[in-house]
């Protein structure tokens, strides 16, 4: 789980990151991109990892050989040009470092594109046999891949634009990049931790609000539930804007990251748009950020950007689609004011033309008495589309889910290994080590009780592991379905009398059968099964001198099993997971048993195209019933 959550850790980082950052090998093939990549270039991320750096920059593989050489002892820094999806050519900044993980060779960078800068940053099986160590490798396999992918994310997180700092619960500092120290220009004789008055006394000596930097960073705790977005004004002039949020694990909060990336040129650039509406309308008409401005909750602007994102022409957008239709679900983040005024960080969706809703990370901002609208406030909103970032982070928690899932079904199968195996081995253990100290002084009826005793122990570990092989073929999806005609009374009865045999006939099974129950077609050997494991189940669980019934019905075209009991019941708290592999009830005490038998009767009722269901009370007594179309 530390390799899930660091990887996480890192994906959160790197899509925060102001600059399109990216992973590529040797052959300049991508292994990995940010959103802000992808919004840069204008492909998706599926598009360019089937690409190489060359597709969206043919000049610099005239002289790749050089620039790979090179890189193996120093940072390269290229000036180019990046040619976008729809063929425009952007100058770019790029900066590439080399890093070797477990053996493979690559290159990380970042792309800077000056005229973007402050708009990215506001973003922010199948064997033949199936045995424990089997089992046990899926999961070191699936770990290892893991850690392959998070040397790639660190090493792409310390080429980051951002100057990034991670703390865990508690508030101390987990790791920070060099980014994050270059910016500061921290000394190297002052440790970076919340207990040294050191660090914080350099920090606050460079900027200009101590309390900002105290209630948004140094003080602000890391389990606080808000997110925050904020200016932090330096002495020497600099603006660093800064951007934190709290990290969940199931719905817990286990620490926080902070970005932080360097806006001072675009505080300039903003600068210079408050001059006039003739300035503001070059930039905003080159702009690739989505630009609308909204007056008396009508818009009156909108860029060539926003038209594209939202699939409306200009005319559309300001005289026929309301604005409570277009923009919706918003989020607001409230921004500290500083001299350039308020604004404001929100997260909100575009309803496109065609009904597509699309996430956007903006910024608003009352511009007053920026442009001629008699001095009214107009709000200005800069958007960046961050839908394949929140695609991200939902497939980042699935992928979480399922590796909790995963490594709670390893403690299962191994506390159930344990638990199954031992009784028997320690009765072969025990009866053999008897038999070879007093066989030749135990006569011959004695030595035979000790003898059957290891044959019923071998017999139970045979069960056990058949029991292991069919539910490894059942996940695998190698079992086939041979349905056949079957009379359903008399098979249905010899499943009865087999049971009833095999556990001393000390409980009786109850065979109630409708007078024209004629054959059916289906699968002989997977009806056995299922049968006989609710029915061995029943009697496991029932006291002695009960009843168990096995009811037969037909409905329309489908067959249904009832197998009612008088048991011990099953919890409602074990009801949602009774047919999970290895799970076991809580109140079965010291009864013999695996944990499969359901989680594969359910399966081979799926594999009839049938459902499964069951009510229980405890102490009261169960019922399984089991419809199977015919």
């Amino acid at each position: 789980m530390f390799v899930l959550e660091n990887r996480l850790f890192a994906d959160l980082i790197l899509n925060r990151a102001a600059d399109a950052a990216f992973c590529i090998n040797e052959s300049g093939s991508f292994m990995y991109v940010n959103d802000a990549m992808c919004h840069l270039s204008g492909y998706s991320r599926d598009q360019l990892m089937r690409m190489s750096l060359f597709d969206i920059d043919a000049e610099i593989i005239h002289n790749w050989e050089n620039i790979w050489r090179k890189l193996q002892h120093t940072r390269v820094n290229l000036a180019s040009q990046l040619t976008t999806q729809i063929g425009q050519l952007i100058p770019i900044e790029m900066s590439i470092i080399y890093a070797e993980e477990n053996g493979l060779s690559i290159g990380c960078g970042y792309v800077h594109h000056p005229k973007n800068l402050d708009q990215l940053n506001t973003n922010s099986y199948s064997p033949t046999e199936f045995s424990s160590t089997e089992f046990s490798s899926a999961y070191k396999k699936k770990e290892a891949e893991l850690e392959s992918s998070l040397a790639l994310l660190r090493s792409t997180f310390e080429s980051s634009a951002n100057g990034i700092l991670a703390v865990n619960f508690e508030g101390e500092v987990l790791c920070y990049n060099q980014k994050f120290m270059d910016m500061w220009r921290l000394p190297s004789e002052v440790r970076l931790t919340k207990g040294c008055g050191r660090a914080k006394a350099f920090f606050e000596s460079q900027v200009k609000d101590i309390e900002v930097f105290r209630s948004s960073v140094w003080e602000m705790p890391a389990q606080l539930e808000i997110e925050r977005y904020d200016l932090i004004e330096l002495k020497d002039g600099r603006i660093f804007a800064h951007y934190s949020e709290p990290h969940r694990l199931d719905n817990k909060i286990i620490g926080r990251v902070w970005s932080i990336w360097d806006i001072t040129e675009s505080q300039k650039t903003e600068q210079a748009l408050r001059l006039n509406e003739a300035r503001f309308r070059v930039l905003a008409e080159t702009n690739q950020a989505s630009i609308f401005l909204i007056k008396d909750s009508n818009l009156c602007y909108v860029n060539p950007a926003a038209e594209t994102l939202t699939g409306y022409t200009l005319e559309q957008l300001l005289n026929e689609v309301p604005l409570n239709q277009l923009l919706v679900n918003k989020r607001l983040r409230q921004v500290n004011k500083s001299s350039g005024g308020a604004s404001e960080y929100q997260e909100m969706q575009v309803v496109t033309k065609r009904g597509v809703k699309r996430w956007l990370a903006c910024t608003v901002a009352l511009t007053n008495g920026v442009f001629d609208f008699s001095d009214e406030s107009v709000e200005l909103i800069t958007a960046i589309d961050i839908t394949d970032y929140k695609q991200a982070e939902s497939e980042v928690r699935q992928a979480l889910e399922q590796a909790k899932h995963l490594s709670e079904l390893r403690e299962r199968f191994v506390s159930m290994l344990c638990h199954q195996f031992r009784t028997p081995l320690n009765i072969v253990s025990f009866s053999a080590d008897l038999l070879r100290r007093h066989i030749h002084q135990w006569n011959e009826e004695k030595n035979r009780s000790y003898l059957d005793l290891i044959l019923t122990a071998v017999e139970q570990l045979s069960h056990l592991l058949d029991d292991i092989l069919l539910y490894g073929k059942a996940d695998a999806a190698k079992l086939e379905f041979h349905p056949s005609e079957i009379d359903l009374d008399k098979f249905c009865r010899d499943i009865a009398i087999q049971v009833q045999i095999a556990n001393g006939n000390q409980k009786f099974i109850n065979v109630i059968s409708p007078e024209n129950c004629i054959a059916v077609c289906l699968d002989p050997k997977f009806l056995h099964h299922i049968l006989n494991n609710l029915l061995s189940n029943a009697i496991k669980y029932s006291p002695l001198g009960t009843t168990v019934t096995l009811e037969i019905m037909r409905k329309d075209k489908s067959i249904i099993f009832q197998v009612r009991d008088k048991g011990i019941g099953i919890p409602a708290i074990d009801k949602p997971h009774i047919f999970e592999p290895f799970y076991r009830g809580s109140n079965i005490d010291s009864i013999a048993g695996t944990g499969l038998g359901l989680s594969i009767v359910k399966t081979l009722v799926e594999l009839h195209c049938g459902e499964i269901s069951v009510e229980s009370q405890v102490g009261t007594g169960t019922q399984f019933v089991v419809t199977l179309p015919t």
